[in-house]
């Protein structure tokens, strides 16, 4: 497994999301959207799985804060300039990709790789 988790450090849900991988000992890159944001491959591999406006934390203080609810905007190019508006955690295994807390899911990647 190549896992990288995309999310920020106050977020519950990725905390959970490394708790859960380091309970099954899975090794996992850790990048944290506060610092640095995803690439436009890393985008195009996540929406190949996740709907690019699925990937968009409407609920957000980002999202409030540029006012994006009564904009039209170009949704890839403002995640990659902002990547604070993405939905956190992301968990990405290849061109496998999940948007949330999704267990259920990554205990069928586990299983599927034959690790624990």
């Amino acid at each position: 497994m190549n896992l990288q988790i995309f999310g920020t450090r106050k977020c519950h849900d990725t905390r959970r999301a490394e708790m859960f991988f380091k309970e099954r000992r899975v090794s996992y890159q850790f990048i944290d959207l506060a610092e640095k944001g995803m690439s436009a491959g890393e985008l195009k591999n996540v929406q190949r799985s996740v709907p690019l406006g699925a990937l968009i934390d409407t609920e957000g203080k980002e999202y409030e804060r540029r006012n994006l609810k009564h904009l039209r905007f170009d949704k890839e190019k403002t995640l990659l300039n902002y990547p604070l508006l993405l939905k956190t955690p992301i968990v990405r295994d290849g061109n496998r990709a999940t948007v949330g807390y999704c267990p259920d899911v990554w205990k069928e990647w586990i299983k599927d790789t034959g690790v624990r």
